[in-house]
């Protein structure tokens, strides 16, 4: 009976449910940045583009994360990575002091 239980719990693994609601969360809050910098006039549509690619960019790379069952610490880390720099990204185009006529 033990040996069937590890076996169940053992193959229950791979359909575990991968969270990774916090990066999904912060691409949220990301694309909300990118859509209130165009409207504001803050970031162009052309820069919006570029910003779209990397918020895809950002999903392939989850995706090929999770493919296996699985998000390995490595894997978090470069999601991590990826969505740092595309705050800062962010940031720089909503900031960029020659758009406030400096």
């Amino acid at each position: 009976a033990a040996a069937t239980v590890a076996s169940i719990a053992a193959s229950a693994q791979p359909f575990a449910r991968i969270d990774t609601s916090a990066i999904d969360a912060r691409q949220a809050r990301q694309e909300q940045r990118i859509q209130a910098g165009v409207a504001r006039g803050d970031i162009s549509r052309r820069e919006a583009r570029t910003l779209e690619q990397g918020q895809r960019e950002i999903a392939r790379t989850e995706a090929r994360a999770k493919a296996d069952g699985r998000v390995s610490p490595h894997e978090m880390r470069q999601l991590v990575a990826l969505l740092d720099r595309a705050d800062e990204q962010i940031r720089a185009l909503r900031h960029a002091p020659e758009r406030r006529g400096h």
